[in-house]
């Protein structure tokens, strides 16, 4: 298991893995230099077992926020739908430990994780559609998962090392919001699998895009490839008149003016829409049964843009 740090590391810090951890010069008047002196030392003897886990899995794709409630976790989940659709074998692994919704968005609740001797096998929407996640785990949707970050690490590890995940065209995994433990964790344990990059959600709005460009430094200074971002809830558009109405009005420029001024690619935008929330609610494939919505077609520009800059690296 990872060595969670109580504090950021000294700009020359030696790292947590070496054999000079907590006592080296770069080291003196670190608050963490206690931990680093008396934890294990060396790779993470999981790693291999994670890379050949993942060695089925052609496509690895992060779905990011910095900010909250901007609708990752949706996004997911119609992104998972929409490449089953399209015959492709499909896992979506979920990682936001504290607030599990997948389980709920694709009307899996109440499901529980089986185990087989070739490891865990994920809760199925479809033959091609596995799921993981700790909601399997709660006896009650409601319970409150108060885990620290060890822990935290420790369950990211095994959905990667002991799920039987088999041969998958895509793992989509859904993160919580932030740039701590859940996402160092699935970066590091990936680093040798090689992750085919992230699609950061934002919403319109300033109060958003400050914490999704935190997301966008991270990704580029843990090395994982940005996919492009999309612009969710852009706009309410009335499925009556086709009238746009801006319920978050961008006033910094938006989405597009952040890709422009951080040069990352702007997959498209994607309008509220009610039905979007319901379906969610109800576990069903919004996309499916309102084909021909502004939000639908929003969906299907976002995820066909970055499938196939996913598949182009």
């Amino acid at each position: 298991m990872s060595t969670t740090l109580a504090a950021p590391p000294p700009e020359h810090c030696p790292g947590t893995s070496s054999e000079e951890a907590g006592k080296s010069n770069a080291c003196a008047g670190c608050p963490n230099q206690q931990i680093c002196a008396t934890a294990p030392k060396g790779p993470d003897p999981d790693i291999e077992a994670i890379t050949n886990r993942m060695s089925t899995v052609k496509h690895k794709i992060l779905v990011l926020s910095g900010k909250g409630g901007v609708g990752k976790s949706t996004f997911s989940a119609q992104l998972s739908f929409a490449l089953a659709k399209k015959d492709s074998q499909v896992g979506l692994m979920d990682v936001d430990i504290c607030g599990p919704s997948i389980p709920r968005l694709l009307g899996l609740e109440g499901q529980e994780i089986h185990h087989s001797n070739t490891g865990w096998s994920p809760v199925y929407v479809e033959d091609n559609l596995g799921v993981m996640s700790v909601g399997f785990m709660l006896s009650d949707p409601s319970d409150a998962v108060i885990w620290r970050g060890a822990k935290k690490n420790g369950l990211i590890k095994q959905f990667l090392r002991d799920v039987d995940w088999g041969d998958l065209d895509y793992l989509v995994v859904d993160t919580p919001p932030g740039t701590s433990d859940e996402h160092l964790s699935i970066v590091q344990y990936l680093k040798s699998a090689g992750v085919d990059g992230a699609v950061i959600i934002t919403t319109p709005q300033e109060v958003a895009l400050m914490d999704v460009r935190k997301e966008i430094n991270f990704c580029k200074k843990v090395g994982v490839p940005i996919l492009g971002v999309v612009e969710n809830m852009s706009g309410f558009v009335c499925p009556k008149c086709s009238t746009k109405t801006d319920i978050f009005p961008p006033t910094t420029g938006g989405a597009v003016k952040m890709c422009h001024d951080m040069d990352v690619k702007f997959l498209g935008s994607i309008p509220l829409d009610p039905r979007v929330a319901r379906a969610c609610d109800e576990g069903r494939f919004y996309m499916d049964e309102f084909p021909d919505s502004e939000a639908t077609k929003g969906f299907q520009k976002v995820i066909e843009e970055s499938t196939q800059v996913s598949c182009r690296l």
